[in-house]
């Protein structure tokens, strides 16, 4: 899928999302909360759609967003607005990030390996702006572990990526693997659906 196409997708979408993003927090927000608690200073969140994740950072971190969509773009400015934050975001491709190397202590990233057209590409990148000793955090999901759940997914897996340009039965874990990171430790939850991933960059 192209990325005009993607771009589509969430135009259409990001209303929805940003209504529905209730159902997000309490489906994910327990192991966002575990996992991006422990970013610290200068801190891109990668594919930020709606802004969800930052309610999930630690305040006095350094936020920068970027998403491909101008339409989830504006969603996530109005959320920032009303919550009083004056948040710094960016239409930008994950995959040709607009930063210099080593430039944030931190990156994260949530539900988006399955949308990136090219997710090496982009994963390369969280690792080329992350600096040395920083860290890059990422909330997937993927494939479960229950068989027929798993079935199910393998069965709607085109369908589902056609409607919404997501591959759900990805396994997120080797999508990272081989790319310019290091995962230092995964976790995985909710029938194996979600997956926590705290990585390094390889260099």
């Amino acid at each position: 899928m192209s990325l005009d196409e993607i771009r589509g997708i969430y135009a259409d979408q990001a209303k929805w999302m940003a209504r529905m993003d209730w159902v997000n927090r309490l489906f994910t927000g327990r192991y966002r909360r575990r996992l991006f608690w422990n970013a610290r200073g200068r801190v891109l969140d990668v594919a930020c759609g709606t802004g969800t994740n930052r309610r999930y950072l630690p305040d006095a971190v350094d936020y920068i967003g970027v998403d491909l969509s101008p339409a989830m773009l504006r969603e996530a400015e109005a959320r920032f607005e009303e919550l009083e934050r004056g948040e710094s975001l960016f239409e930008m491709d994950a995959a040709a990030l607009e930063f210099p190397d080593d430039s944030f202590d931190t990156v994260v990233s949530s539900l988006s390996t399955c949308t990136f057209p090219d997710p090496d590409a982009a994963l390369g990148e969280m690792a080329r702006v992350c600096k040395p000793d920083g860290r890059v955090l990422l909330l997937e999901h993927g494939r479960s572990d229950v068989g027929a759940i798993a079935r199910f997914q393998d069965w709607r897996a085109d369908a589902h990526y056609e409607k919404h340009g997501c591959r759900w039965n990805q396994d997120p874990a080797a999508v990272v693997a081989g790319t310019g990171l290091e995962i230092l430790s995964t976790r995985s939850a909710a029938l194996g659906i979600v997956t926590a991933i705290e990585a390094r960059p390889g260099r």
